[in-house]
């Protein structure tokens, strides 16, 4: 009988998903600069020319690994925003838990730390405008039904995100990083709360 071999397809998704999986673990233990290829390569059982051949370089991997725990960040603040009960108390929830991810050691080391120093300014990655695309949409809808008092959505959405992140980063490189998040939060909340219009009260 012959053995069915896998798609090629398939093929690549594994190497790939092995090689992100092994690098993720690695950066999160000693951070980039600290993270041997030859390591990581050992650990998923392939070689640096895995590596070079699908992700250009260890940058290229480490821009995955970003990536991918992006995209877990956004689904999980999809979730924290699915569960309140009105749009506003939403919105203020998924943007208040941005901050608090800065408490998880993942994300604290890889995206906030290490991030910038390699990839350079988050504003530039990937993902940020799709980030400012939903903020300044959620803004547009609070406006329209007069929770929020009159401003450009747009202009909010960007000088949100540049405090999120901001208060995110502070916490991050913290050297108390559960009472610097105590604070930022607490600050950020009032921030936040200053965009309702007059009369209205956060939940």
């Amino acid at each position: 009988m012959r053995t069915a071999h896998k798609p090629r397809s398939e093929m690549i998704a594994e190497t790939r998903a092995k090689l992100i999986a092994a690098a993720r673990r690695a950066f999160a233990t000693v951070g980039y600069a600290n993270a041997s290829m030859d390591d990581f390569t050992a650990e998923a059982g392939l070689t640096r020319g895995a590596l070079y051949h699908h992700f250009g370089d260890k940058k290229g991997l480490f821009e995955a690994v970003v990536a991918q725990i992006d995209t877990e960040m956004c689904t999980r603040l999809n979730a924290i925003s699915a569960k309140a009960k009105t749009r506003w108390q939403g919105f203020l929830d998924e943007n208040i838990g941005y901050v608090e991810m800065a408490l998880d050691p993942e994300v604290q080391r890889i995206v906030l730390r290490d991030g910038p120093a390699v990839l350079g300014d988050p504003a530039l990655w990937p993902n940020a405008n799709n980030c400012i695309s939903s903020l300044t949409r959620n803004l547009a809808a609070l406006k329209e039904e007069g929770v929020v008092r009159e401003m450009d959505p747009e202009a909010m959405a960007r000088l949100i995100s540049g405090a999120s992140l901001y208060a995110a980063q502070w916490v991050a490189n913290s050297d108390d990083p559960g009472a610097t998040s105590i604070k930022a939060i607490k600050a950020f909340r009032a921030l936040m709360e200053g965009l309702l219009a007059d009369g209205k009260v956060s939940a």
